[in-house]
């Protein structure tokens, strides 16, 4: 896309300028993959997934977990488990993860888990490197379902067998089954595990519960145009709020029965109007650092566009 973007290109056309602007090669090579067919010159898909690949690579520790800022807000050479993740979800979108690389990631979150097999937020290996201040970093930190719930769903939905799966899976349940309050980021999670756990029986039965709960304690905004009646969360920042689309990215995940026809069409009109002018999508949590934040925006461009894919809206 040549020149400055006209205010009547396509969504699409817009966020391409605005990741060759502004984004990492990884971002680049996922938003060639997704939207671009692979990228310029590419002959296939699998060309794509390789350049996608190739660029996770460069944040790959010897420990077989990932680092050097992958995930914006925590930086440093440290491999740490959102990063590895963050890493998850990326092999998982080009099919991925699987084989020799999902077992040298298992080996990994092993090697860091907490005694009741789970993972922390933050490993204290950490300490010493800049991370975003809304992150707890404690010597003896515990296990969260904020951070196992999407790693164990995107492992399970990829048919990885390996054993730290399996006292990870228990925590898991026991989490979301047990929870009695919640916030937004780890809703987000749950949902992550549960659309991913073989159980669908239990899983569909856990995301009701969870559903009724979303609803009662008004942790998704339902009309876009009143947000500012809907709580944020302790800890958020002032406009922090949710929305059905973050819940139920795809159709096909049970978050999508929490919401009516209607709920979910508000929440992606919302979605594609947040676009900016410069092309991009705004991050609403806290901006700690001006690099953080430069970062993080190539990443919600390219969700946000996958987002309104999935559900069927026209993006260019």
């Amino acid at each position: 896309m040549a020149g400055t973007a006209a205010t009547t290109a396509s969504p699409l056309a817009r966020a391409e300028r605005f990741v060759w602007l502004t984004a990492r090669v990884l971002e680049q090579r996922r938003f060639a993959y997704h939207f671009l067919d692979g990228g310029p010159g590419r002959t296939g898909r699998d060309r794509g997934e390789d350049a996608v690949e190739t660029a996770l690579m460069a944040y790959r520790g010897e420990d077989g977990g990932y680092a050097h800022g992958l995930e914006p807000d925590l930086r440093g050479p440290v491999s740490q488990p959102l990063h590895t993740a963050h890493a998850l979800r990326v092999l998982d979108s080009i099919g991925r993860c699987d084989g020799p690389r999902a077992e040298l990631i298992c080996r990994y979150l092993t090697a860091v888990s907490t005694p009741e097999g789970a993972l922390p937020a933050l490993h204290p290996s950490l300490r010493g490197y800049p991370f975003a201040p809304f992150l707890p970093l404690v010597d003896d930190p515990p296990g969260e379902l904020l951070a196992t719930g999407p790693v164990v769903g995107v492992l399970h939905r990829n048919e990885v067998w390996h054993a730290w799966l399996f006292r990870a899976t228990d925590f898991c349940w026991a989490a979301v089954e047990g929870m009695k309050d919640s916030h937004p980021y780890e809703i987000e999670a749950a949902v992550a595990f549960l659309d991913g756990v073989p159980d669908r029986a239990r899983a569909e039965a856990a995301a009701d519960r969870l559903g009724r709960l979303v609803r009662e304690r008004r942790l998704a905004v339902l009309d876009p145009e009143r947000r500012a009646h809907y709580p944020v969360p302790p800890g958020y920042a002032p406009d922090e709020h949710h929305f059905p689309h973050d819940y139920a990215r795809v159709p096909e995940s049970l978050a999508r029965h929490w919401f009516t026809d209607e709920e979910m069409a508000r929440s992606l009109d919302f979605l594609a109007a947040r676009q900016r002018e410069d092309g991009g999508w705004p991050i609403t949590w806290r901006q700690w650092a001006p690099g953080t934040a430069l970062e993080w925006r190539p990443i919600v461009t390219i969700e946000a566009l996958r987002t309104l894919r999935a559900h069927g809206r026209a993006i260019g």
